[in-house]
């Protein structure tokens, strides 16, 4: 059986410890090399996670013959320079989300990797996961109506000066970290593009970056509201609003791999006092592994990737406009 090998590209914690650990789970999927600029930590890294090459550069790694695609979970600002480093060096490229810090940015990736014959994918996991499957068959089904309103919440607390997510230069902050999944799960819900963008955004007075933010996305046939923040409790909601009941998940974004997880569709009944509301519950899945050999899948055998790049384009542009709604 062929397998896919991969390259990490940098040491990055939630490669470390969420994405590649469940990597090396997925069928047809063989890690192969890390990189980095460190090669004290990259060699630390290969020893914890059994991968055999260690590069002392993300240039060497490219330049591996046996690697055959990379995935990049480096800092927003860099992922547009390594994904195109990566396609010109004819590595298929798995990068974290968001793609970009811009939608300009984001089509370039797109378009070198075009040119270049990769296969290119943003690392949103969530949609692969059963729960999420059996969401979109909920409302496609007409089970609760037709969608009229979305909202969802994506928050946790981090005020360290010194991480990555609190560094305005870097593509640090809420929006680009957690809001863009509230942004992705909306367009992805409602099938199509909003037609009208805003947002209210809150700073942190001394680090720049946004620190909670709230947007509203008007859809042709509805209309989704979110908000993010890094400086609140730790959590996550999805509530989804038809015209004959809602859909509301359990745990939307960082599914736990180890635990059955649940959706809660209500429809009928006698609302709001007693609705009747059945529960959903899916088997433990990891979405990262899905998500590898979905990718691999695609190289191997030319399956469509669920999504195509031009989602991730898309995507940037709604956060591109809900942070120029904040500064008109």
């Amino acid at each position: 059986m062929r397998e896919l090998r991969w390259g990490i590209l940098s040491t990055a914690d939630i490669g470390r410890s969420t994405v590649v650990p469940a990597m090396k789970r997925a069928t047809r999927t063989r890690i192969v090399a890390i990189g980095s600029r460190d090669l004290e930590r990259a060699t630390a890294y290969a020893t914890e996670l059994g991968i055999p090459t260690v590069h002392g550069s993300y240039e060497a790694l490219l330049a591996d013959k046996d690697v055959d695609a990379v995935y990049i979970p480096l800092p927003n600002h860099l992922h547009a320079e390594w994904t195109m480093a990566a396609a010109r060096a004819g590595k298929h490229v798995l990068c974290e989300k968001p793609l970009a810090i811009n939608a300009t940015e984001a089509a370039r990736m797109v378009a070198v990797c075009e040119q270049q014959g990769v296969l290119l994918a943003e690392a949103f996991m969530y949609r692969l996961h059963p729960s999420w499957q059996a969401v979109l068959e909920v409302i496609r089904s007409g089970r609760i109506g037709e969608l009229t309103a979305v909202q969802s919440w994506f928050s946790y607390f981090n005020d360290d000066p010194t991480n990555i997510r609190n560094l305005v230069e870097v593509g640090g902050g809420a929006l680009y970290d957690v809001g863009c999944y509230c942004v992705s799960l909306s367009r992805l819900l409602f099938g199509s593009e909003p037609t009208g963008v805003k947002s209210s955004i809150m700073r942190d007075p001394r680090l720049g970056v946004d620190v909670l933010t709230s947007g509203i996305l008007e859809f042709d046939r509805g209309m989704a509201t979110f908000t993010c923040s890094t400086r609140a409790e730790t959590d996550q909601r999805v509530h989804i609003y038809g015209t004959k009941g809602r859909v509301s998940i359990g745990i939307p974004f960082n599914i736990p791999p180890d635990r059955a997880t649940q959706i809660y569709v209500t429809a009928g009944g006698d609302p709001p006092v007693s609705p009747a509301t059945e529960t959903m519950t899916f088997a433990p899945a990891n979405p990262y592994t899905v998500q590898a050999e979905r990718f691999a899948a695609a190289v191997l055998d030319g399956t469509p990737f669920p999504f195509d790049p031009a989602d991730a384009v898309a995507n940037m542009r709604v956060i591109d406009l809900l942070f120029e709604s904040a500064r008109d």
